[in-house]
């Protein structure tokens, strides 16, 4: 993805094509930072606050300063105002530990087009596969500093657990720990769905915050759907009603086949589909000033 629009987050606009970091900024050499995907719809940044809430939070796990969230809400005005592309887009915000040399942190973001493979997960769902993540569900607490509720930039375990899948003939990964527990995607939140009930596994399992799971919960109560957090074990999957990987920028896929097991559609697909859309365009909004 080539960003059309590219600001630092001291609310100057970039030439996109232009290179922007040092060649020993921590972020290219280490991975060492925190980023957010954002979904821009009609203009609009879907869940910003919810994004800016975990993206400070994730700071400040990796030891970063706190965050001035109006400078990034002020950045995010900034890069909406230039942004010019037909339809959806997709808003990157990113935070480094900046150069090697010290000189602090390092932060911008851009919007650019969205893959093409995010309309057909919504339309068509995706074939997904259970991997092992190849740790206990207690090691967030046993072992804070493996950063596991942070969405760092170190993205290498979950790039190539999806190349596997892919060799596999399957779209996406859930991935499960040692206990054999149902823990998240490479860049997604497990959602299941018993009757209308709404469960996905709690964060303490060492997952990642899900901001669009988030969402939905928040209003899922005042459209007759139950929410709950709570474990899942791969059999909870193949016995529920429905199975979706929730993410910020694709919101809702439906995991149409499991380990090669084609499942049916859920008579809540649609509705759900519908109701993901719309918690995405209305919690967690942007201020009108900033």
């Amino acid at each position: 993805m080539v960003p059309r629009v590219l600001v630092t987050l001291d609310g100057k606009v970039h030439d996109p094509d232009v290179p922007l970091l040092y060649a020993d900024d921590l972020a290219a050499v280490r991975g060492d930072g925190v980023f957010e995907t954002v979904l821009v719809r009609g203009g609009s940044p879907c869940t910003i606050e919810l994004h800016l809430e975990r993206l400070n939070n994730s700071a400040a796990a990796m030891d970063l300063p706190e965050q001035d969230l109006d400078r990034w809400r002020a950045a995010v005005n900034t890069a909406l105002a230039e942004w010019d592309g037909d339809g959806e887009g997709l808003m990157r915000l990113v935070l480094s530990r900046g150069r090697e040399i010290g000189g602090g942190p390092t932060g911008y973001l851009t919007i650019g087009p969205i893959d093409d493979r995010v309309a057909a997960a919504r339309r068509d769902g995706i074939a997904v596969v259970t991997l092992p993540r190849g740790f206990s569900v207690d090691l967030a607490a046993l072992a804070p500093w493996q950063l596991l509720g942070a969405k760092t930039l170190s993205y290498a375990t979950n790039m190539a657990a999806l190349r596997h899948a892919n060799s596999l003939g399957a779209d996406d990964v859930i991935f499960t720990s040692s206990e054999g527990l149902v823990l998240e995607g490479p860049r997604s939140t497990v959602v299941i769905a018993r009757g209308r009930t709404l469960i996905t596994p709690p964060i303490e399992q060492g997952i990642l915050p899900g901001t669009t799971q988030r969402a939905l919960f928040e209003i899922a109560g005042e459209h007759r759907f139950r929410t709950e957090v709570a474990p899942l074990r791969p059999a909870d999957l193949i016995l529920a009603d429905g199975v979706w990987l929730l993410s910020s920028v694709t919101l809702a896929a439906r995991v149409r086949a499991l380990n090669g097991r084609v499942t049916a559609v859920p008579e809540i697909a649609e509705e759900l589909s519908a109701l993901v859309d719309l918690s995405a365009e209305t919690v967690g909004a942007l201020p009108d000033a900033v």
